[in-house]
């Protein structure tokens, strides 16, 4: 039903978890941000859908949240082109311009230092680095207040 409703609106699903306290949370995303009166639709569209079925489950729909890591691919196409923050398995965090997507891969540009011939001192040159999206601990939009 969330699908039904996500596909005349632009929309992607993120995720849906369902808590021990009997809640059940849908987390929305918009390539131009979600606005809480489409949460507020979705949830009433549920709501008449779902009627007595959803019975004592609290109903609750929101964005994904800006900052918190990426969960599905659509969200790495959104921000193609904004600075991410990276987390490598090995627990090294590495900042980067989300240059490109593919399928489960995507490439970041990095600013690196390196040594160079004929240079007493290493010159920062720009490295794209490819990671497989399961192949990290997360990737998340680096918010920067510029």
């Amino acid at each position: 039903m969330t699908e039904e409703w996500l596909q005349g609106n632009d929309y992607f699903l993120v995720d849906i978890s369902f808590s021990a306290d009997d809640r059940i949370v849908i987390e929305i995303d918009h390539a131009d941000g979600v606005w809480i009166e489409d949460c507020a639709e979705l949830s009433r569209f549920l709501q008449e859908r779902l009627g007595d079925e959803l019975g004592d489950y609290e109903l609750e729909v929101g964005s994904a949240g800006l900052g918190q890591p990426f969960k599905v691919a659509q969200q790495y196409v959104n921000h193609i082109g904004d600075t991410i923050e990276v987390l490598e398995l090995e627990g090294k965090k590495v900042q980067g311009v989300l240059k490109s997507v593919d399928g489960t891969n995507f490439t970041i540009t990095v600013q690196e230092k390196q040594k160079q011939e004929g240079r007493k001192r290493p010159v920062l040159v720009e490295v794209d680095k490819t990671y497989a999206m399961d192949g990290v601990k997360y990737a998340k939009y680096l918010l920067t207040f510029k």
